[in-house]
C-alpha cells in the first residue's frame, strides 16, 4: 500500500541513509550527559540490562509502529493520521495525534536551540584556550555570564536555527541525507577518539566500573545515611521507572520526527531491522559517552552527579588541566554541536512536510517560515535565564523554559508514544500492519503484535504517570 501512495516528498536513497538520519535524531545532547550520569547512579551494568529490557517492551516496538505508520501514510504526521485514520475506519479524531507530535516537536526546538547554542560558545572558548589553567570558580563565572547575556544567548541562538534552518531548506536527500552521512560517522569516530583519549589521559579502570559495573542493589533499593550514622535501605522501582523513561525519551519517540522520517523510507526496507539498528547505535553512542566522560572526572576529582552542569561547568576544568585539553575540549564541544545539529533538523522536518503538503510553499519558504517562528519563541527560553528569571515573570511557578519543558517532555511526547502504540495496534488493521512491517504472520510479527498492544501501552503509560509525578 506504501508503494500505491504518491510521493509527494523525495525519499531516502536507502535503507542506510535512513538508519543514519534517525540515529541523528535519536542521539542529541541528553546521550552525552544523562544517559551515562543515570547509569553510573543506579547500578551501572545491571542498570544498563534494565534499560535494554525496557528498550525492547517500549523503544522498539513504539520505533517499529511511529515507522509504519509513516511510511504507510508517507506525509506529514498530520496529513498521515487523518489519511490512516479515514483508510483504518477510525474515528477522524486520531488526525490530533499527528498536530500533537508536530507541535511538541516545533516546541522543544524552539529551546532545544538555544541550549545547543551553548555547545557553539563552549567551542569558541575550547578552541580559544579559555579554559586553560581555569580553576572552578573562572569556569563558573564564565558559564554565568553566558546565561546572563540576552545577547550573546541570542546570538548563538541565531546562529544554531540559521544552521538547522540551511540543512532542511535543500530537502531530503540534497540536504537530510547528506547531513547526515557526513555528521553521524564524523560524531562517532570522534566519540571513539575521545575515549582514546580518556584510557590515556583519565582514570579509565575508575570511570569504567563507574559507568558498567554491575550492582543489582542499586537497581531494586534505595539506600541513605541516617542523621545517626546508620545506613537505611528501602526496596524501590525509581531506577526501573527511570530506565523506561529514558528508553522511551532517547528515541525521540512521539514528536513526528520518526514518523516523517519513516514516510521517506523505501518501500523494501525492513522496518523492524532498521529500528534494531538504530536502538543498538543511540545505546552504544550514550555509553562510549559515558566512558569518554567519567575517566576524566575521576582523573581530575571532580564530581560524577552533576547533570548538565558536568558538560559546561566541570569538565572544562578538567579539559584546562590536562595534556591536550585545549584540542580534545574543542573536540568534544564539536561532538556536541552535531549530536544537537542532528536531532534539530529532525525537530523542524515535520513542520516544513506540512506546510510544504498544505499551503503549497516551497521548502525553502517552508522552512525558513518555520524557523523564524521557532527562533522568536525560542527568545522566551534565551529570558528565561536572566530578564526573565523572577518570580514576578513565572507562569505557574515556572520560567518560560521550564513550562515549556515539562509540558513536551512530561505529557505531549509519553501522550504521543501512547497514542502511537493504540492506534498502530488496535485501529489499525491486522492486515495492515502485517503488510508494512513485511514479517509475514509468524512468531515475529505476533510478539511485536501483542507488545504494541498491551505491554507497550502499559509502560509508556507509567513513564507518564511517573513524569508528572502520580508515581
Amino acid at each position: 500500500m506504501s508503494q500505491a501512495r504518491s510521493l509527494i516528498h523525495d525519499q531516502w536513497s536507502s535503507r542506510l541513509a535512513f538508519i543514519m538520519a534517525a540515529v541523528g535524531s535519536a542521539v542529541g545532547l541528553g546521550n552525552v550527559w544523562k544517559f551515562p550520569y543515570i547509569t553510573g547512579e543506579n547500578g551501572g551494568g545491571a542498570f544498563v540490562l534494565v534499560y535494554l529490557v525496557c528498550i525492547a517492551l517500549i523503544g522498539v516496538p513504539i520505533m517499529m509502529a511511529e515507522i509504519l505508520i509513516g511510511r504507510r501514510g508517507r506525509q506529514s504526521p498530520i496529513n498521515t493520521m487523518r489519511t490512516l485514520a479515514a483508510q483504518e475506519g477510525a474515528h477522524p479524531a486520531w488526525g490530533w495525534l499527528g498536530w500533537m507530535g508536530v507541535i511538541a516537536g516545533f516546541l522543544i526546538l524552539s529551546y532545544y536551540s538555544v541550549i545547543a547554542g551553548w555547545s557553539l560558545a563552549y567551542v569558541l572558548n575550547a578552541a580559544s584556550g579559555a579554559f586553560n589553567g581555569a580553576d572552578s570558580a573562572a569556569i563558573a563565572a564564565l558559564f554565568d555570564n553566558l546565561l546572563k547575556s540576552p545577547a550573546a544567548l541570542l546570538f548563538w541562538h541565531t546562529l544554531f536555527m540559521l544552521m538547522t534552518v540551511g540543512v532542511v531548506a535543500r530537502g531530503v536527500r540534497s540536504g537530510l541525507e547528506q547531513a547526515v552521512t557526513v555528521m553521524m560517522p564524523a560524531l562517532f569516530i570522534l566519540l571513539v577518539i575521545l575515549v582514546l583519549y580518556a584510557f590515556y589521559e583519565g582514570d579509565f579502570v575508575r570511570g569504567a566500573d563507574f559507568l558498567l559495573r554491575p550492582d543489582f542493589g542499586k537497581v531494586f533499593q534505595h539506600c541513605e545515611l541516617l542523621p545517626s550514622g546508620e545506613k537505611s535501605c528501602r526496596i524501590t522501582g525509581e531506577p526501573i521507572l527511570i530506565a523506561l523513561g529514558h528508553a522511551f525519551f532517547t528515541l525521540s519517540l512521539g514528536m513526528g520526527a520518526i514518523m516523517v522520517y519513516g514516510s521517506y523510507m523505501p518501500a523494501t526496507a525492513s522496518i523492524a531491522g532498521a529500528a534494531l539498528v538504530i536502538v543498538v547505535a543511540d545505546t552504544i553512542a550514550a555509553l562510549l559517552a559515558g566512558l569518554a566522560i567519567f575517566p576524566i572526572v575521576f582523573a581530575n576529582g571532580l564530581e560524577p552527579a552533576s547533570g548538565p552542569g558536568l558538560i559546561f561547568q566541570t569538565l572544562p576544568i578538567a579539559f584546562g588541566a590536562m595534556p591536550g585539553g585545549q584540542l580534545f575540549g574543542t573536540l568534544f564541544f564539536i561532538l556536541l554541536v552535531f549530536a544537537a545539529w542532528t536531532s534539530a533538523i529532525s525537530l523542524i522536518e515535520p513542520a516544513v512536510a506540512w506546510l510544504v503538503e498544505n499551503r503549497g510553499l516551497s521548502r525553502l519558504t517552508a522552512t525558513a517560515s518555520i524557523g523564524v517562528l521557532a527562533w522568536l519563541l525560542g527568545i522566551g527560553t534565551v529570558l528565561s535565564f536572566n530578564l526573565w528569571s523572577g518570580e514576578s515573570c513565572q507562569l505557574f511557578g515556572k520560567t518560560w523554559f521550564e513550562l515549556v519543558d515539562y509540558l513536551t517532555s512530561n505529557i505531549m511526547l509519553p501522550l504521543g508514544g501512547l497514542c502511537i502504540a493504540i492506534f498502530a495496534g488496535w485501529a489499525m488493521a491486522r492486515a495492515s500492519s502485517r503488510d508494512e512491517l513485511q514479517l509475514g504472520d509468524g512468531l515475529r510479527y505476533r510478539s511485536w503484535r501483542f507488545v504494541i498492544r498491551y505491554v507497550s501501552p502499559a509502560l509508556v503509560l507509567l513513564v507518564f504517570l511517573n513524569a508528572i509525578g502520580l508515581l
